[in-house]
């Protein structure tokens, strides 16, 4: 009686039996549709409940006793489905959906244009999808714990103003979030403070699948404070996202490139991020696809790794700290152990406008890679502490080619696109 004068209706009046081991999905669909029409939470007494498809409806909240009241899907669509349902919340449940297979493009949890959902404080276990499946939702996904997902565990399309933060994910077979949008444009979603870990690139592929948190075409993200190790391809990889934030965040044992920006997006800030074990640290890149303008600064890099996983074009470098191309500012950052560059500016043409400044570069066999192939723009490079590079302090580059000696000693051939001062050397 407490429990349920305390939260809204009891599950029970409604003939759900906690513990039995029949089918419960008819008396939890009246007793969440009944509870919504009254405006009350439903309360879920400690238990298991065996269930197929769930409908939630506008309003609908159910709350159990965390980590004692847990619903275990007998097969369907997904457990939960809202379509056009908003003010809806789901808190302290488990939801464990046995590796039962779900149909593509599914979540064990399915919400469809709505707004203000709020799935807090549960445990969603052993979906045979996605954990999470919204599409144009707005709301919060916090404090949830998500294990053994067979594709993602939160999947977000053309958000309408969400926040995914404070979730652990462990063991996913696709990526761990998904912030998507179906065409470029504004979206806003923040990622924050999130622990990811041991995420496998299941489909193969070369970075759609392996990623800890993966942007696209969503505008105005922000990504920080995360906590992610252990994934087959990036930490982070933002592609054709326009002013995406990566700040913050802390990345160990990671196969590619750790942190990305690729491929048609204007404006990156990749800032106070340590990194501990990746093929590249930083990519800011594809110029050629009208990708431009970055901040990169205050990261930490070190223990580069010198190739890449297979499904990657040949060509792709490893063992690079930071790689830029356009219009970008990298400054103060410290990089150690680089099997193959610390900084790389430009591939072939494709460089513009970059600020090479202030950063420290250790154990690189290369210290500053910088395009001078025909047709390369501006580069400066200034006043870095560049420190055990065997191959060069600064050298030339025609794509992955060194073709120049090391240009930051005194008499060495000069480049009318490369600007360089100030470089403290020791070799």
């Amino acid at each position: 009686a407490p429990l349920t004068s305390a939260l809204g209706r009891d599950a029970t009046q409604y003939g759900v039996r906690p513990g039995s081991a029949d089918d419960q999905t008819k008396a939890l669909q009246r007793a969440i549709d009944e509870a919504a029409r009254a405006q009350a939470p439903l309360a879920l007494p400690p238990g298991v409940y065996r269930t197929g498809l769930l409908r939630l409806q506008r309003g609908s909240q159910l709350v159990g006793v965390r980590g004692a009241t847990k619903l275990v899907f007998n097969g369907g669509l997904s457990m939960f489905l809202g379509e056009g349902a908003d003010n809806i919340g789901l808190s302290d449940l488990t939801l464990d959906g046995g590796n039962v297979p779900l149909p593509t493009r599914r979540g064990l949890v399915h919400c469809l244009t709505a707004r203000d959902v709020r799935i807090t404080g549960c445990e969603i276990k052993g979906s045979g999808g996605n954990g999470i499946w919204f599409e144009q939702v707005s709301g919060d996904v916090s404090g949830n714990i998500f294990t053994n997902i067979a594709t993602t565990a939160i999947v977000s399309f053309d958000a309408l103003g969400l926040m995914v933060s404070r979730n652990t994910i462990s063991g996913t077979n696709d990526n761990g979030i998904e912030i998507l949008r179906t065409a470029i444009g504004d979206d806003g979603t923040i990622v924050a403070d999130n622990r990811i870990e041991d995420i496998k690139a299941g489909p193969g592929g070369s970075g759609q699948y392996g990623n800890a948190i993966n942007v696209f075409r969503a505008g105005n993200v922000i990504v920080r404070g995360n906590r992610i190790r252990n994934c087959d391809y990036s930490a982070v990889r933002g592609n054709s996202a326009s002013n995406i934030h990566i700040s913050d965040n802390s990345v160990s044992d990671v196969r590619e490139v750790a942190l990305y920006s690729e491929f048609a997006f204007e404006g990156a800030v990749i800032a106070n991020n340590t990194v501990d074990g990746a093929a590249v640290g930083v990519s800011v890149c594809n110029f050629n696809e009208g990708g431009r303008i970055a901040a990169v600064q205050g990261n930490i890099i070190r223990n580069l790794i010198p190739k890449r996983p297979i499904g990657t074009a040949p060509d792709d470098d490893a063992g690079i700290g930071i790689y830029i191309e356009a219009d970008t500012a990298v400054t103060g950052n410290v990089i150690e152990n680089a099997p193959s560059f610390g900084i790389v500016a430009g591939w072939g043409k494709y460089l513009r406008d970059v600020a090479i400044t202030g950063n420290v570069i250790r154990k690189a066999f290369v210290g500053i890679g910088v395009s001078v192939a025909p047709g390369a723009g501006i580069a400066l490079v200034n006043n870095n502490m560049i420190s055990e590079a065997p191959r060069g302090a600064v050298v030339g580059l025609d794509h992955a080619r060194v073709i120049t000696a090391d240009l930051s000693v005194a008499g060495a051939q000069q480049y009318a696109q490369l600007v360089l001062g100030g470089n403290a050397v020791r070799r």
